[in-house]
């Protein structure tokens, strides 16, 4: 199963009055089984002690991997939503930009599964490391 491809303009034209707007996601590149997005590492997106924040990090994981799954499904029959997201933080950032990259590993009929790694930009260190699994519901009239 393919991703649709659709422009890079009209997916981020989807963020404003979201969270992806508040933590300035930005999706940079879709393929035929990924999604990649990325983030800055600031204000918005630190915790108290000056470190990407965890919570950050699993946002978007989450982002990419839902966005896969819309790519995958007919939207005017079927919608997706999170049923479950695992993160291991493994390394830290205290500034720059990291990208999040979502590979597809399953579609099925009602659930897909994508495997994601967080990785700053400057090193392309993995900061982060998790699944994320998706409910493909359908619509009722």
């Amino acid at each position: 199963m393919k991703l649709k491809q659709v422009p890079l303009e009209q997916l981020n034209a989807l963020n404003p009055g979201t969270l992806m707007e508040a933590l300035a996601i930005t999706y940079l590149e879709v393929g035929e089984d990924f999604v990649k997005a990325s983030m800055p590492v600031n204000e918005r997106t630190k915790q108290p002690m000056g470190l990407l924040h965890g919570g950050a990090s699993a946002a978007l994981m989450e982002t990419v991997g839902s966005l896969g799954s819309v790519l995958l499904i007919d939207p005017l029959t079927h919608y997706s939503v999170g049923l479950d997201i695992s993160a291991n933080h493994v390394g830290a950032v205290r500034e720059g930009m990291v990208i999040a990259t979502a590979k597809l590993i399953h579609a099925g009929r009602k659930t897909h599964l994508w495997n994601i790694e967080v990785r700053e930009v400057q090193s392309e260190r993995l900061i982060c490391h998790g699944k994320h699994t998706v409910m493909v519901l359908p619509k009722e009239d």
